[in-house]
């Protein structure tokens, strides 16, 4: 098992390891930084093959928050939890309890929301134990899975709008991958706009109330990196854009919610020398983080919503930054992410060297 020398390290400020005996609960909470604020970020529930696998996971996923919430204007940090687990089977109430604890014990550096294998009841029960969870409240922002979508088709309509000059997506092929809350409700919206969609995930009961709903075109799960479509969302797990795949893709457009989509970073490349617009993840997928940044007393949901169809004008800048200094989409991402906290990190360091 490594961490320092793993290649997804990149100075985290902690990463913890929990067990509960009792519960059975093992998991895994990284925090990459806190310049803007407290590190918040969602919680997987993965049956991962081996505890280096979920290593790498929480490690890649929590970098992803920070660079996520700088480019999204919020002022929190980047973090991510992980539990060992199955999501289907090992479920208790206890093992959320105890997830909870494990949480309060960072004292509030670290604010946990639901992510893939996770569900907002689930949360509910772990803020049993601890304050530092978001997305539930009732009053709050709830569940941000809808917001999430609500970004990701704005970002998406950005990518149509710059790569296919089409101002709407009437007729305009979507091939989903994943229809967990956030994939199937971007292909209602997807649908309402007039989009057709094509559609895969391993659960079929899913697939077919999106035929069944929808009016989707149902096909395998590796046949989805084949179809004649114009857009690929990818929804489900990370590190699904690699060598084999992007050989196999047949659109104009990436732009779907799931994390860390690249295998590595010089799949960027290979998808712009395909002539595949690639809607860097962070930037579509940040709607959850927009609206539990509006958390609390005053919150109110129209402004936050607002907000989050901002990822429309933000995908857009980066896009035409990215073809005026032909360079990758991921490249200007990240350069515009860094900007901001080296901005805030300067700032901070000359009010400290003022007192």
């Amino acid at each position: 098992m490594t961490v320092f020398s793993a290649k997804e390290f990149d100075n985290h400020e902690d990463i913890l390891f929990f067990h509960d005996e009792k519960s059975g609960l093992k998991a895994i909470i990284a925090v990459h930084d806190t310049t803007l604020g407290p590190a918040l970020g969602g919680t997987r529930m993965w049956d991962y093959q081996n505890e280096e696998e979920a290593i790498a996971d929480v490690l890649r996923l929590s970098r992803g928050m920070t660079y996520k919430s700088s480019l999204a204007g919020v002022n929190l940090g980047g973090g991510k939890s992980v539990i060992i687990g199955n999501a289907r089977t090992d479920k208790t109430t206890e093992l959320f309890e105890a997830f909870g604890r494990a949480v309060d014990q960072l004292g509030g550096t670290y604010i946990a929301a639901e992510d893939v294998g996770t569900t907002v009841p689930d949360l509910e029960i772990a803020r049993r134990s601890t304050r530092h969870i978001a997305g539930i409240s009732e009053g709050n922002s709830g569940d941000p899975s809808p917001a999430t979508a609500w970004g990701v088709f704005h970002g998406l309509r950005a990518a149509v709008q710059f790569e296919l000059n089409k101002t709407n997506l009437t007729g305009v092929k979507v091939a989903v991958q994943g229809l967990g809350n956030v994939g199937y409700g971007l292909c209602e919206l997807l649908k309402d706009a007039g989009a057709e969609l094509i559609v895969a995930d391993p659960h079929e009961a899913a697939v077919d109330k999106a035929v069944r709903n929808l009016g989707a075109t149902a096909v395998g799960v590796e046949a989805i990196y084949d179809q004649d479509a114009d857009v690929f969302a990818p929804c489900a797990l990370g590190a699904i854009l690699n060598d084999d795949s992007i050989a196999r893709l047949k659109v104009r457009v990436v732009a779907g919610s799931a994390n860390n989509q690249l295998a590595e970073d010089r799949h960027a490349k290979m998808l712009m020398e395909k002539g595949i617009l690639y809607a860097p993840d962070y930037a579509i997928n940040a709607g959850g983080i927009i609206i539990i940044s509006h958390e609390g007393p005053n919150f109110k949901r129209d402004k936050a919503m607002q907000q989050v169809a901002g990822i429309h004008d933000t995908c857009l800048s980066i896009f035409e930054r990215a073809k005026r200094e032909n360079v990758t989409t991921a490249e200007i991402a990240d350069k515009i992410a860094l900007e901001r906290l080296e901005n805030v990190r300067n700032e901070k360091a000359r009010l400290a060297l003022a007192s």
